[in-house]
């Protein structure tokens, strides 16, 4: 998807940093799911308050809910890689993985919403060498994954995003 924009300005870059920080992690983790959806109505699927603050290229990643069979919209940092899109189950550095991440190994039929449009996609784990190489392009686009890994007691799963045709 061309629609991806990463052009973090200092301000963006040092929002990023302190995200990063176990603390920060905690308060945002438990706000941004709040705080997202009205920025995103309010710029009619372009932004989300993560996006404008950081400056990361964000996604919205609907998912069907692995137990109740029930649409699940959950706004992400997409990271562009070898002409795919591929997104890190980090769930801020915490001990389970995100939501999400059960939903889409149930369920790996997803919708990707960029710029307000969306499109069909299937999600597939990367294991090995191509996990490997999906994980070192996440980090270069935010050092804050690594500091998440160091604090999760388990491995992050990174998942690769294929549009359908």
């Amino acid at each position: 998807m061309n629609d991806l924009r990463y052009n973090p300005n200092l301000i963006q870059r040092s929002v990023q940093r302190v995200a990063a920080l176990r603390p920060s992690a905690w308060l945002l983790s438990h706000t941004l799911h709040h705080l997202d959806p009205p920025v995103y109505r309010l710029t009619g699927g372009k932004s989300t308050l993560a996006s404008l603050l950081s400056g990361l290229p964000v996604i919205t990643l609907v998912t069907t809910g692995a137990k109740s069979g029930q649409p699940r919209a959950v706004p992400l940092i997409a990271i562009p890689h070898e002409g795919d899109l591929c997104v890190i189950a980090s769930n801020w550095g915490g001990k389970s993985h995100p939501a999400w991440y059960h939903n889409l190994k149930a369920h790996p039929e997803c919708t990707v919403a960029v710029n307000g449009r969306a499109h069909p996609y299937t999600a597939h784990e990367l294991t090995g060498e191509a996990k490997t190489a999906a994980w070192q392009t996440a980090v270069r686009l935010y050092p804050g994954y690594a500091a998440y890994q160091k604090r999760a007691p388990r491995d992050i799963p990174v998942f690769k995003l294929l549009a359908d045709s």
